[in-house]
């Protein structure tokens, strides 16, 4: 049974492995498959050996008639291989439908057809299990028509797809903000980037007297669901934000870029459905973070310096190394620089050079620790280490340096993003909704039960700064990315048995996150339109007079705005900004 399951196992691993060399079409066949075949095909062939020893096992104890198949045995692999070809196929077509956003057209067509060649091994191996059974003195035969199956179920999907070769990325267009004049306009842009808030909590909670500019947005404002990208990273995600396109054509197709071992190259994406990020939790492959230079587009801070606009961005991701724009910059990766004292060594972190003395000034007083932003478990709740407090002193760090760059170098558009709704929500959201779990206690729900709203709190704060400075002309939006929700039962069940048994919430399926809009341009009220995240850099444009570049795959939200100003400012368009 065992050598059964070894064979079985292999087969299965390798439909992981094409599913992979599919998702990453740059992957070449000659320099990446032996290392692919010794991380991934490794990692897989050794569980699935187990899951399907443990099948096996499962039939001796609950059939009628006890088997005693032979060391490969043509009855016991039929069926085994039949399962794995069965879920290759569906895990193929999952993957089509998750990455729908990320896959090129050609990689999207050779999994489909992949998947097909899957499901008609799966169909020939249980033709051949009934012919088995029929004719059983031809084991020969059979055995010889398996292994064929089996061999063209791996090589036509390979064969799809093509030997692959290193792409080469289009030129990335120059992010100078050029030498138009600077605009004179009185209208500015504030934008409030949250990580996973949630619409129906913010609701709930206002909806009990908390959280009261909150409340004053949801009741003079305009309210969308925001539909976000699956799979949800918080990098993929404000890059669709920054650029008004999908990851198709910014560049940013994943969380992180993952290395295999020397000279394996890099892959990009990882196939979801099966557990693939246990390869990083286990070191079998290295995550390795974006960089700006992974953009492929322009971004709106790019578009808008162009077009005569200055903008200050502070705490966004992929800003590092920090790019030229007409304003300033701070990046997301500041705070590595500044708190172990490199910061003047790491002008990269920063637009223009002198911003970086400002920001440093800015952080005294706040500097978090330089160790893991959690600790191993919540056992270890104490001072700075906590889960909460070292990213909620992180975003207060950002919104410091926000504040003072605000009042010292004014600009048109200012977008600052706070990231420590995600990682608090990830490990706390249990005690903020004890009844979605069930298994919470009082004392947890009184000692831990305000965490997460302690830090919508100060995003209320920030909301509230943001209110009171606007003015007449100009626009507020608050927009949340993704949302959190509560881990499901069976992936709860999981994480406790071999993953992270702290982890609580989750953005895995893509919750929707929010917009929220405000200003005497802002046509009040919740509609159950849903606007997406790629929606927003076009709307801001628009907001600003500016045309919308017809290259991107977001929409105008115009419906935000009162019809006086719509009717006032058409919307207008150009073939694109990328030149």
């Amino acid at each position: 049974m065992l050598c059964n399951s070894i064979a079985a196992a292999g087969l299965a691993a390798a439909y992981v492995l094409v599913l992979v060399l599919l998702l990453n079409p740059s992957l070449s066949l000659a320099e990446n498959l032996v290392p692919l075949a010794a991380t991934v095909g490794a990692f897989y062939s050794i569980y699935l050996t187990i899951v399907f020893y443990v099948l096996l096992l499962l039939r001796q104890l609950l059939a009628r008639v006890v088997f005693s198949p032979a060391w490969i045995s043509v009855g016991a692999l039929v069926w085994l291989c039949a399962m794995s070809a069965t879920a290759g196929a569906a895990l193929m077509w999952g993957n089509v439908s998750t990455f729908s956003n990320v896959l090129d057209p050609e990689s999207a067509t050779a999994l489909n057809r992949s998947a097909l060649v899957l499901t008609a091994a799966a169909v020939l191996c249980v033709g051949l299990a009934e012919l088995r059974r029929r004719f059983p003195e031809r084991r020969v035969l059979w055995a010889a028509m398996l292994v064929t199956t089996m061999t063209a179920s791996v090589v036509a999907p390979v064969a799809i797809r093509g030997a692959g070769a290193r792409t080469v990325l289009d030129a990335r267009p120059i992010d100078v903000p050029g030498d138009a004049p600077l605009n004179e306009g009185s209208a500015h842009v504030t934008v409030i980037a949250v990580d996973a808030a949630s619409l129906d909590f913010i609701t709930r909670v206002t909806a009990e007297g908390r959280l009261p500019n909150f409340g004053r947005l949801l009741d003079a404002g305009a309210v969308r669901h925001l539909a976000t990208l699956h799979p949800t990273s918080s990098d993929a995600v404000w890059a669709a934000v920054a650029t008004g396109k999908l990851p198709q054509k910014n560049g940013v197709r994943s969380a992180s870029i993952y290395q295999m071992p020397v000279g394996g190259g890099s892959i990009q994406l990882l196939p979801d459905f099966c557990y693939a990020y246990r390869l990083v939790r286990m070191g079998l492959l290295t995550e390795q973070a974006h960089s700006s230079a992974t953009l492929r587009t322009r971004t709106l801070w790019s578009i808008l310096g162009g077009s005569g606009f200055s903008v200050g961005i502070v705490a966004w991701p992929l800003t590092q190394p920090a790019p030229v724009v007409r304003g300033y910059l701070v990046s997301d990766m500041f705070f590595r620089a500044a708190f172990t004292g490199s910061a003047v060594d790491e002008p990269a972190t920063v637009y223009p050079p002198e911003v970086q003395a400002e920001a440093l000034t800015a952080t005294q007083g706040g500097v978090p620790d330089t160790e893991a932003v959690v600790p191993t478990s919540l056992g270890d709740l104490t001072g700075a280490d906590s889960r909460q407090d070292a990213p909620a002193r992180l975003d207060r760090i950002y919104d410091r340096i926000a504040r003072e760059l605000a009042q010292t170098r004014p600009t048109h558009v200012t977008m600052v993003r706070y990231q420590s709704l995600d990682a608090i929500g990830h490990y706390f959201l249990r005690y903020a909704m004890p009844s979605e779990f069930g298994d919470v206690s009082e004392e947890e729900r009184q000692r831990l039960g305000a965490v997460v709203d302690r830090q919508y709190a100060v995003l209320d704060d920030v909301i509230g700064r943001a209110m009171a400075a606007i003015g007449p002309d100009d626009l507020l939006l608050v927009v949340s990315g993704y949302g959190m929700e509560p881990l499901g039962p069976g992936k709860r069940l999981i994480e406790r048995l071999i993953g992270d048994p702290d982890i609580s919430g989750t953005h895995d399926a893509a919750p929707d996150g929010f917009l929220l809009a405000y200003g005497s341009a802002v046509a009040r009220g919740r509609q159950l339109q849903r606007a997406s995240v790629v929606d927003i850099a076009p709307t801001i444009l628009y907001f600003l007079g500016l045309p919308i570049g017809r290259d991107m795959d977001g929409y105008v939200r115009s419906d935000l705005f009162e019809q006086s100003f719509t009717q006032d400012h058409p919307i207008a368009f150009i073939p694109t900004y990328d030149r």
